[in-house]
C-alpha cells in the first residue's frame, strides 16, 4: 500500500491549489481516505476524508465552502481542491488511508495505518 501526495506550492492568498493523493497496491474504493494537515508547533488535524467505500465525504468546519475532495476512480486518485486559500491554510498536507476505520473515527489521524509523504502549501503574499 502506497499514497503519493503532490500539487503543494507556494500561492497567494486567494489563490488556489489542487493537491492529489494516488494510491497503489490497493484499490481506494475499500478504504477510507482522509487529507490532513500539520502546521509547525500544531497537531496534526482532519481536513476532509472519504469513508470507506467512498460512500460520504466530510470536510472540516475550517475549510468548508472553500475546499472539496473528490477522486478518480479509473486512476486511483484521490484530490483536494483548495480554494479562496488563506494564510492559516499553511501546512504540510498529508493524506492517509484505512481499509477498517469506521466514519466516527474518519477525523482522529491516529486510526490510519498508511500515510503518503506529505506535501508543503505556503499561503502568503
Amino acid at each position: 500500500v502506497q499514497l503519493q501526495a503532490s500539487g503543494g506550492g507556494l500561492v497567494q492568498p486567494g489563490g488556489s491549489l489542487r493537491l492529489s493523493c494516488a494510491a497503489s497496491g490497493f484499490t481506494s474504493d475499500y478504504y477510507a481516505i482522509g487529507w490532513f494537515r500539520q502546521a509547525p508547533g500544531k497537531e496534526r488535524e482532519f481536513v476532509a476524508g472519504f469513508s470507506r467505500g467512498l460512500g460520504s465525504t466530510y470536510v472540516a468546519d475550517s475549510v468548508k465552502g472553500r475546499f472539496t475532495i473528490s477522486r478518480d476512480a479509473a486512476k486511483n486518485t484521490v484530490y483536494l481542491q483548495m480554494n479562496n486559500l488563506k494564510p492559516e491554510d499553511t501546512a504540510i498536507y498529508y493524506c492517509a488511508a484505512d481499509s477498517s476505520i469506521i466514519t466516527s473515527s474518519l477525523r482522529d489521524y491516529v486510526h490510519y495505518d498508511y500515510w503518503g509523504q506529505g506535501t508543503q502549501v505556503t499561503v502568503s503574499s
